[in-house]
Parts: structure tokens; sequence; C-alpha cells
């Protein structure tokens, strides 16, 4: 699907900031404990100002590496080495993850959406182009999913924050600082949520997160899901081939309809600044949601992209290019 418009629509808070990204690698193999293969370039150069991040591997500081604008030469890239990292939860379960790590203190930590992995599209994408600005970025599995242990259970947003607290805390005795926290759909609506409860990351950025948790179950499970789970005090999901994909209990139902992000998200401080971005032709999650977080967060900005769907198919370049721009635009201002 391609964009109606060769510019998103951005609204914001703070006033329209204008900045992009060097290089996006859209085509990925995933490897374990080695440094990272790049497949194919992003054929677009975008700028960047730079911003110095403190580097772990020496003293001083160390400013990121990039083209100029216009250059058709690419921006010497940082070291980066992919390395796994096991974090248990509260619940005594191992959170599998992958530290794209380029050496520098700051990093961003990457969370994904329902019934998804660190090894979705988007995770990949967006950790690859933090890291391509020298910016260290971890993507796990939220217990339960991909490879962490624990059994899946529907519902558990609540739970995916503490499995967030969990990782940052794991960093942050690594002497590392969480720049900033980002989840994509129901990782979106995590990372709200964590910042309405621990409010100890001061960047977070909400990329499709659901507003109103008590829509988008009809259209997934059919209108007599209501029915069934209550006749029988749970469902078996099933997936094409007619084998049980997972089980919703009433239990886990109750979990999600009773979270409320409204009242969460009026929690969230104002020192924290809140990016949500969403496509205009999102079909699983509706563009309105987007609106909602912005009439009630604080220190807010909504920038929609124009022609995206949920999963950003065809505008992957473009998310990436909305994320740096936010995560530099932010590191400036907190400099000054």
């Amino acid at each position: 699907m391609d964009s109606a418009s060769e510019f998103p629509i951005s609204f914001g808070k703070w006033g329209d900031e204008t900045s992009y990204m060097e290089q996006l690698v859209d085509n990925y193999h995933s490897v374990f404990l080695t440094p990272f293969i790049y497949e194919k370039p992003l054929l677009s150069t975008f700028f960047i100002p730079r911003v110095a991040f403190l580097s772990r591997k020496h003293s001083g500081r160390s400013n990121l590496r990039m083209s100029q604008p216009g250059s058709t030469h690419d921006a010497q890239k940082p070291v980066i080495q992919q390395q796994k990292v096991i974090i248990p939860n509260n619940h005594g379960k191992k959170l599998l993850g992958l530290l794209h790590e380029t050496g520098s203190e700051e990093m961003v930590i990457l969370c994904h959406g329902f019934r998804s992995s660190k090894e979705n599209n988007t995770m990949v994408n967006l950790a690859v182009a933090l890291e391509n600005e020298g910016i260290s970025a971890f993507r796990f599995d939220f217990s339960g999913n991909g490879e962490s242990e624990g059994s899946f259970q529907y519902g558990g947003y609540w739970r995916e924050a503490d499995d967030l607290h969990a990782v940052i805390q794991h960093f942050r005795g690594e002497k590392r600082v969480i720049h900033a926290i980002l989840g994509h759909s129901k990782g979106g609506s995590v990372v709200l949520l964590y910042a309405s409860k621990y409010r100890d990351v001061h960047m977070v950025l909400n990329v499709s997160g659901r507003y109103n948790l008590k829509t988008g179950i009809e259209e997934r499970f059919g209108k007599d899901f209501f029915e069934r789970i209550k006749k029988d005090g749970y469902v078996d999901v099933k997936n094409k081939t007619g084998s049980v994909d997972y089980r919703v209990t009433e239990e886990s139902l109750m979990d999600r309809l009773n979270t409320d992000m409204h009242e969460a998200c009026l929690k969230i401080e104002k020192d924290c600044r809140v990016l949500t971005i969403h496509g205009s032709a999102d079909e699983i999650i509706p563009v309105e949601d987007a609106m909602e977080f912005d009439k009630i967060i604080l220190n807010h900005k909504l920038h929609i992209i124009e022609g995206a769907d949920h999963v950003y198919s065809s505008h992957q370049a473009e998310l990436a290019k909305v994320v740096l721009n936010f995560v530099r635009t932010a590191a400036l201002q907190e400099g000054k």
C-alpha cells in the first residue's frame, strides 16, 4: 500500500521538527551472537542533526557518523554486535532478547505486539535504524511469546509492563541509560501503562497502540465470542489449519476489559515526552484511538502516517524516520 501523500500529517504540542534518517535496512536475516549482516540499503538518503551519545568503549563523547544532505555515499557505520541476553522476570520466567550493541551508554528498548515477537519486521527494522545512528537497541520477547519462557495468556497488559520493568532494571544494573521505550500495537499500550506506573523513563513512543481495550474483540473472534466464553469458561482460538493456536479464558478476557488506558494515561507525568504514531489506513486499530491519546496525555505529540496500515507494510522507512526524528529532537532539547 503506497502512501496517499508524499508527506505525513503531523500534529504536535511542541511544534514540528524536521530531521531525517540516514539509512534503514529493510531486508534482514536474524543472526544470534554474530555481527549484523546488511542485505539491502534503503534507496533514499536522509539527514539527521548530529547528537553526541556517550560511548561505553572510551571516555569522552563520540559524534554519530552520517552522510551530509544529498550525499550519495553511505555514512560510516558503527561496529554492531548482536548479543543474546536472558533476563528473569518477577515470576521466575526467563525473558530472551537481542541487544544491538553499538557501544552507546544510552539505549532504546523495543516491545512487540499481540502474538508477535522480537523478530517482527517492525522491531527488527527499528533496531537497525537506531543502531545505524549509533544508538544501542534491545528487542525482546514478552513472557509466553517468542523464545521467552511462560505460557501465552490473553490480556496481561500490566503483566507485560512488569516484564518491561524487569528488562529496564537489568540494564540499569549494567549502568545503561534507558533513553526511550517504544512499543508497537499491544506493545504501544504496554509502554504507556509502564510510564503511568513506574514513571522512570521520560521518553515513550507508542506506535499504533489501542486506546479502548473493549474494542477489537468481536472483530477478531466473532460476534458470539462473549456468549461462548460465558458458556464454557474459555474459547480455543484456532489457526487456519484447524489446530488450537491459543486459549482465551474468561479471566484473561476480563483482565483486558478491566485495563483502563484512559485512567492510566492521565497518570503519565508531564516530564515524560510521549509520541504516538499511527497509520491513517490502520485496519486493526482505528486512527481515532491515536487522537484520543492526544487529548489526554499532557506532554504529547501525534504523528499520522498517511496511507500506512497497522504493520506499516509499505511505510517502514517513513516510520523509522519519524522515530529517529523524535528521539534526536528530544535528545537535543534535553541537552540544552
